[in-house]
């Protein structure tokens, strides 16, 4: 018997995906006092926008 993936239709783009994140993320390290734990999610919140903006140039016309 062969195991069948599980599809999720996604509601959202990617781009509007990743800058929620990234918000949900930053809004979690403000809770946080200084440490390694908050960088960890001001890093990856940093790591999203990068990504929306990678996503917008690569999609982009010209």
């Amino acid at each position: 018997m062969t195991k069948r993936r599980r599809r999720v239709r996604q509601i959202q783009s990617l781009e509007e995906r990743l800058a929620q994140e990234a918000n949900d993320l930053r809004e979690e390290a403000k809770a946080l006092p200084l440490g390694p734990r908050r960088d960890a999610l001001l890093r990856k919140a940093r790591q999203d926008d990068m990504a929306v903006q990678m996503t917008e140039w690569l999609t982009s016309p010209t």
